[in-house]
C-alpha cells in the first residue's frame, strides 16, 4: 500500500472539498490510490468532481488578439510571480504582442513561438526591468475560413480568463456566449463530445450512491438517469443554463436567436499550477537569527 502522506491527503481534499480526516480515511481504504479514494468520497459523501479546477495558483495575464474581420484570433497565457506585476503596463503589452504573433504567424508549439526574433529578447528585457521571473506558458489559436459565414468572438475577464468562440449569428450572441464560457467553463460543447469512459465512470458513481439509499431498483434507475442527465448538462456548453437567463439552456437560447456555436477555446491564468505557500512567521524568524 502506498504511504498516506500529508500532501496526498491535501491533494484529495482540494479535489473533493471534503475534510482532512474524511480524505485520509478514504485514501487508507483505497490503498493510497488517489483516483479510487476520490470515487469513494463521491459515492459516500456526494462530493463534486473537478474541484481541482479552482486551484488557480500562478499570477499573470491572458493576452488576446482578434483580427479586424473576426476570422483570426488567439490567446496567450503569460505568467509572473505577483499580482502587482500582472497589472504592469509593459507586462500586459508584451502579452498582447505575443497573442498577435500567435495569430499571425501560427507557431507549431511554444518553442516555435519563443524562437521568433525578438520574443525571447523582449522577455529577458522585461525580466530585467521588472525584476520578476516571467514565463510564456501556453497559447491557443482559432481561424475561420474567409468564405465561411462563421466568425470569432473574444472576451477577456479581468485579464485572467480569455475566451474565443467560433459562431454563426449576431455579434451580440457571440459576445454573450464568450462571457458565459468565462463564467461556467464548460468542459465540452455537446453531450456527444463527452468521452464514454467519463460517462461510465459517472454512471458507476451515481449507481453506487443510489444503491446506498436503499430504494427500490426502479427508483434507483431513475435516480441514476436523472443524475447522469444533470452531469451531462453541467459539463456541456449547450446543456448549461444561460447566464443571462437561467430559465433556458444555451442550446435553446441559440435556437431562439437562429445562431449556433461551432467551437470554443479558453485559458485561465494559473490553472493547474500550484502556488508555493510561504510561512511568513518562519521567514521573519530566519531573518532574525
Amino acid at each position: 500500500m502506498a504511504e498516506i502522506t500529508a500532501s496526498l491527503v491535501k491533494e484529495l481534499r482540494e479535489l473533493t472539498g471534503l475534510g482532512m480526516m474524511e480524505c485520509k480515511k478514504a485514501l487508507t481504504e483505497a490503498g493510497g490510490d488517489l483516483k479510487k479514494a476520490e470515487e469513494l468520497l463521491r459515492i459516500k459523501s456526494g462530493a463534486k468532481a473537478g474541484k481541482i479546477a479552482g486551484r488557480i495558483a500562478a499570477e499573470g495575464v491572458i493576452g488576446a488578439y482578434l483580427s479586424p474581420d473576426a476570422k483570426l484570433g488567439s490567446l496567450v497565457e503569460l505568467n509572473c510571480e505577483t499580482d502587482f506585476v500582472a497589472k504592469n503596463d509593459d507586462f500586459v503589452a508584451y502579452a498582447r504582442v505575443l497573442a498577435e504573433h500567435v495569430a499571425t504567424r501560427n507557431p507549431a508549439d511554444l518553442a516555435a513561438l519563443i524562437a521568433y526574433p525578438g520574443v525571447e529578447t523582449q522577455r529577458q528585457d522585461l525580466v530585467q526591468k521588472i525584476n520578476e521571473n516571467i514565463s510564456i506558458r501556453r497559447f491557443s489559436q482559432m481561424q475561420v475560413q474567409s468564405n465561411s459565414p462563421a466568425k470569432l468572438s473574444q472576451y477577456v475577464h479581468s485579464g485572467r480568463i480569455g475566451v474565443l468562440v467560433e459562431y454563426e449569428g449576431a455579434d451580440e450572441v457571440g459576445r454573450d456566449i464568450a462571457m458565459h464560457i468565462s463564467f461556467s467553463r464548460p468542459a465540452y460543447l455537446t453531450r456527444a463530445e463527452v468521452p464514454a469512459d467519463i460517462v461510465e465512470r459517472e454512471r458507476g458513481i451515481l449507481a453506487a450512491r443510489a444503491k446506498e439509499s436503499g430504494k427500490p431498483a426502479e427508483i434507483v434507475t431513475k435516480m441514476v438517469d436523472g443524475g447522469l442527465g444533470k452531469f451531462l448538462a453541467e459539463s456541456t456548453l449547450l446543456g448549461q443554463p444561460f447566464i443571462k437567463d437561467d430559465k433556458q439552456s444555451v442550446e435553446k437560447m441559440l435556437a431562439a436567436k437562429k445562431a449556433k456555436v461551432l467551437g470554443y477555446r479558453f485559458l485561465v491564468v494559473g490553472e493547474g499550477i500550484e502556488r508555493k505557500k510561504s510561512d511568513f512567521a518562519a521567514e521573519v524568524a530566519a531573518l532574525t537569527r
